[in-house]
């Protein structure tokens, strides 16, 4: 009788088999419009259950069909499998259009982060005003960094989660490169200052690695 009880208490907190953990992943990434870190998938599953191994065979298992779970910054979403992305044009029409101010202070964020304000504005050679940055805060796709630990302990800005998700990207790293975005034709004939659109961005991995900052 009491080895009865003991299984049965032992089973309570067994893990569900592993291909019962990637139907939970899926739910929950499948009903959430916002991407889901893997700490909030732990926290929302059973004790014992591994979501970043279950994870790891979802994303296999939605290999080559039309939608993907992808990783965004260090959270994971379903979307939209890359190539098909032409399937959902009608329904991601562009209502606001940044000006040229704001697409320049935006790229040198997310090339350069993270970067101070004094920097952007050394870097475009011109103020930027505080209109452009609340539009890019307003949108959700610069935040607030770490302060600098250099005089006046200066904030900094890098790009946000929700930047990387309305890109499709996994992280910074993958933006494209200059010689890409011009053959795409998303640059206008008026070239940009130089050192806003890294050509080689391997050769700068971190401009600002070796600098302190704190939380």
């Amino acid at each position: 009788m009491n080895d009865d009880l003991t299984n049965a208490r032992e089973s309570l907190f067994e893990a569900p088999p592993m291909g019962e953990q990637e139907r939970m992943v899926e739910a929950i990434l499948f009903a959430s419009a916002e991407p889901v870190s893997v700490k909030e998938l732990a926290g929302r599953m059973p004790h014992g259950c591994d979501p970043a191994e279950a994870l790891v065979h979802l994303r296999k298992r939605y290999e080559g069909r039309g939608v993907t779970i992808m990783k965004i910054g260090d959270a994971w979403a379903i979307r939209t499998a890359s190539d098909l992305g032409f399937l959902m044009q009608k329904e991601t029409v562009e209502t606001r259009k940044l000006s040229r101010a704001a697409i320049e202070t935006l790229a040198i964020i997310a090339y350069h982060q993270p970067v101070t304000r004094a920097e952007i504005e050394e870097i475009r050679g011109v103020s930027v005003s505080r209109g452009t940055v609340d539009q890019l805060l307003e949108m959700d796709w610069i935040k607030f960094g770490r302060r600098k630990m250099t005089p006046g302990r200066p904030v900094t800005f890098v790009v946000t989660q929700g930047f990387l998700d309305h890109f499709g990207l996994e992280s910074a790293r993958d933006l494209p490169g200059l010689k890409e975005l011009r053959a795409a034709g998303l640059l206008e004939s008026r070239p940009m200052p130089s050192a806003v659109l890294p050509d080689d961005r391997e050769d700068e991995e971190d401009d600002f690695q070796g600098e302190m900052f704190e939380e």
